[in-house]
């Protein structure tokens, strides 16, 4: 009797952490206090639009990072941009674009504009110059494991691809 009592509790426990987890992944934006980098609601496009003609009067380039609230890499990632020494970078010489992707199904046709296939992992960046043209496309999910990297190659990658000149 006592053993069947733990394997119910156990059973409704382990059924609870499940329902919870479904609903964390299925509505990210209504959580309070959940990490929200991807906007779930903007126009992709258009920001991608501005934030283009922001790069060419700004000589600058823009960072597509194509991503999920979902995404712990994407958070991993978001944090790293944001440490100080590479802020500074960021704020110099990029325009941040964050791209929500939902969950692989929303803004795709946007990411294969620019060369970047979500079915190798997220996040998935790509760096354009101020005419709209492809400077870099991540095309191996080079970040997709970004929990594991060093955080360094988040340096390196805003050094490699900053505009020359």
């Amino acid at each position: 009797m006592r053993i069947s009592g733990l394997v119910l509790a156990a059973a409704v426990i382990t059924t609870g952490a499940y329902a919870h987890a479904q609903m964390m992944q299925a509505a990210p934006a209504q959580q309070p206090g959940a990490v929200h980098i991807y906007d779930v609601n903007a126009d992709a496009k258009a920001e991608v639009a501005a934030a283009i003609k922001q790069a060419r009067a700004e000589h600058k380039r823009v960072i597509l990072d194509f991503g999920g609230n979902w995404c712990g890499d994407c958070r991993v990632l978001d944090i790293n941009f944001h440490k100080p020494e590479n802020a500074d970078l960021l704020k110099k010489y990029y325009v941040l674009v964050d791209i929500d992707i939902g969950h692989m199904d929303k803004n795709v046709e946007l990411a294969e504009q620019y060369g970047v296939p979500l079915k190798k992992g997220v996040p998935a960046l790509a760096v354009v110059d101020g005419h709209g043209k492809v400077v870099y496309a991540q095309t191996k999910g080079e970040f997709e494991d970004m929990r594991h990297m060093d955080p360094a190659s988040v340096h390196e990658f805003l050094e490699q691809w900053k505009p020359k000149g």
